[in-house]
């Protein structure tokens, strides 16, 4: 998932002389933190040992905690950086401390966005600490829950509203998939992402913060139009934004949910990695598949742990429904196109029941145009990808509307055998994809990756098909004839020709 969290500033020493040389003076030295936004419960984190001039620490964040390069101390400001990922997607962070009284001005520069000045003041020893870990319980098999024989489809909160997310929008939003024709076209979930969170009442239930009033009651809404509500979570302390997770009360927010009338559940990996290792995620995961089992509430298990570990081969034996294949997706073509192309040897994975999911819909967010959201709708139906819509479905254009709501390529997403596609070749821009589907009828993508028009072919040899064959074309609504020998069309660039031959 996207994270939000920018930490708490952890800074490891003893006194501070703010009027003195801090080179000197070890003034850069303690644990600060800077206080949270609303109603999350950590925010940021750096930490950092000084002996004279040199420093060296790490920063805290929600999810991770990197160490520091290239500190330095000039005109009584320090100066470090982190760097996140690997070559060539690193992501450097450069941070400013400077003494300002009793606290610290931290200026954070980040790469597309404008600097941003935080104030931290001094914390406990133990601020931004992990908690103490919790031994994962020992493996078995979590009973198939029988739910989502199809890829789900629905409405996710985050790609557009992330923590603008409230209980009047997601109202909105059920109102919309109905007047829209988004729940005609089979679209069912209404799913809230991160931020919903507000701690623990005495009994350890999670609390539902000031944007969320009442999620039962909400639930009773969404209900109503024929809907189902999905929540998230994190197996972690912390969500990605910083919120409460589920650490250690698996059990009660799982029955917390089913009280509430939740269908469905997002368990984002997020803080956990700050106490369990990757080879460790099948356990944890399947802790909460049993504490969803035990509920009393049929709950569609949604993993996000960014396709680590080859969730794959484990999904299912912990319960899940679906599970990210990839990391996060943005509103952009080489984004889109990374996640989506990257699919193929995933397939045998997939089925009734399991899907593997390579993130959810960008289509109607503005980053890409027309041709290019048709290619993302056409491959992540050739992929049998769930569908989850990612846009405001309040203010959705007949454009964007006519993508998410094509009959003809949610038939080959939503097809029964439930056999996800494989790439039948690939040269240069050209991509050709196909999809068997139920009654021996194929779905074939014809994808053109390149910045100007081609003619592309597929062969009916390459399906294993001798004579003519029926084409339908999926996004011109038509039937495009009978062929012997395969079919051949021009595809504009960044488009697809999508078809089912019967």
């Amino acid at each position: 998932m996207k994270g939000l969290s920018i930490g708490v500033i952890a800074i490891v020493a003893s006194s501070f002389a703010w009027h003195q040389d801090p080179a000197r003076h070890g003034a850069f030295a303690g644990r600060w933190v800077v206080p949270p936004e609303g109603d999350a419960a950590f925010r940021q984190v750096y930490a950092l040992e000084q002996s004279g001039g040199a420093v060296t620490g790490r920063v805290i964040n929600a999810t991770n905690e990197q160490p520091i390069v290239d500190a330095a101390i000039a005109d009584g400001t320090l100066t470090f950086a982190t760097v996140a990922g690997r070559p060539p997607n690193e992501r450097r962070t450069e941070y400013r401390l400077r003494p300002s009284g009793s606290s610290m001005a931290v200026t954070l520069i980040r790469p597309g966005r404008d600097p941003e000045t935080v104030i931290a003041t001094k914390g406990s020893v133990t601020a931004g600490d992990a908690p103490a870990r919790i031994e994962p319980p020992a493996l078995h098999r979590v009973p198939a829950n029988g739910l989502a024989k199809t890829p789900p489809m629905g409405w996710n909160s985050w790609n557009h509203f992330r923590a603008r997310v409230d209980d009047a929008t997601v109202r909105a939003i059920a109102d919309a998939m109905v007047t829209s024709g988004m729940k005609a076209a089979g679209y069912t979930y209404v799913n809230i992402d991160d931020t919903w969170e507000a701690g623990r009442d005495a009994s350890n239930r999670i609390q539902t913060n000031r944007k969320f009033p009442n999620m039962k009651a909400l639930a009773d809404y969404v209900h109503s139009k024929g809907l189902k509500l999905g929540i998230y979570s994190s197996p972690g302390h912390l969500t990605c934004a910083g919120y409460e997770g589920s650490y250690g009360h698996e059990e009660i927010d799982a029955k917390t949910f089913a009280a509430w009338g939740i269908d469905y559940l997002k368990y984002d990996w997020c803080s956990a990695a700050r106490v369990y290792k990757d080879e460790e995620m099948q356990a944890v995961y399947q802790k909460m598949g049993d504490a969803l089992r035990a509920s009393g509430r049929d709950i569609v298990y949604s993993l996000c742990q960014y396709g680590r570990n080859d969730v794959w081969k484990w999904g299912p034996e912990v319960g899940g429904n679906l599970w990210r294949s990839t990391g996060d997706i943005s509103d952009n073509w080489e984004s889109m196109t990374r996640i989506g192309f990257s699919q193929d040897a995933l397939a045998p994975h997939a089925g009734p029941g399991h899907w593997n999911d390579p993130d959810m819909l960008e289509i109607g967010n503005g980053g890409m145009d027309a041709a290019e959201y048709r290619t993302h709708m056409s491959l992540w139906a050739i992929l049998a990808a769930p569908l989850l819509a990612g846009n405001d479905l309040r203010a959705m254009s007949t454009e964007t509307a006519a993508v998410l709501t094509n009959p003809d390529v949610i038939a080959i997403d939503q097809d029964p055998l439930g056999r996800q596609g494989r790439r039948l070749r690939s040269g240069g821009p050209i991509e050709v994809w196909s999809r068997l589907l139920s009654g021996g009828k194929y779905a074939v993508g014809m994808f053109n990756r390149g910045e100007t028009p081609a003619t592309i072919e597929v062969r009916w040899s390459d399906l294993g098909f001798t004579g003519a064959r029926a084409v339908h074309d999926l996004w011109r609504h038509r039937d495009a004839g009978r062929f012997e020998v395969g079919y051949q069309t021009q595809v504009e660039p960044h488009g697809v020709s999508l078809i089912k031959v019967q």
